[in-house]
């Protein structure tokens, strides 16, 4: 199972926002997910812009899966721990990309396939 399967399933039947409403994390997403397309577009004069995007969306992602893992979070279990798998591999690529042995590509897709599933659920 590749990453953008994990992600289309992680929220293509979610309807429950994690704590946050879905129009605030399809924001952070937006954000974020613009940030490494333009930085990776730029290429090697954008590598700064790119350190800054990628460790801003492990922080996202690291809020995402420490949220999936408590206790208290009422998603189902298999939406947990399908965020949980993509926070993992989202982590592990991105130290790909900054040791410049990886595309940012991957992630910006994963950040788009969840966006989509945010955006088609979205009830604000």
């Amino acid at each position: 199972m590749n990453a953008s399967t994990l992600a289309q399933q992680a929220y293509a039947g979610a309807a429950a926002p994690l704590r946050t409403s879905r129009d605030t994390e399809y924001k952070v997403f937006a954000r974020i997910t613009h940030r490494l397309l333009e930085a990776a577009r730029k290429g090697k004069p954008g590598y700064n812009e790119l350190v800054s995007a990628v460790h801003d969306n492990r922080r996202l992602w690291t809020l995402l899966s420490a949220d999936a893992a408590d206790d208290g979070n009422q998603l189902p279990d298999e939406l947990r721990a399908s965020i949980i798998s993509l926070a993992g591999f989202t982590l592990e690529h991105s130290q790909a990309v900054l040791r410049k042995k990886a595309s940012a590509a991957p992630l910006i897709e994963i950040n788009s396939v969840i966006m989509r599933g945010l955006r088609s659920g979205a009830t604000t």
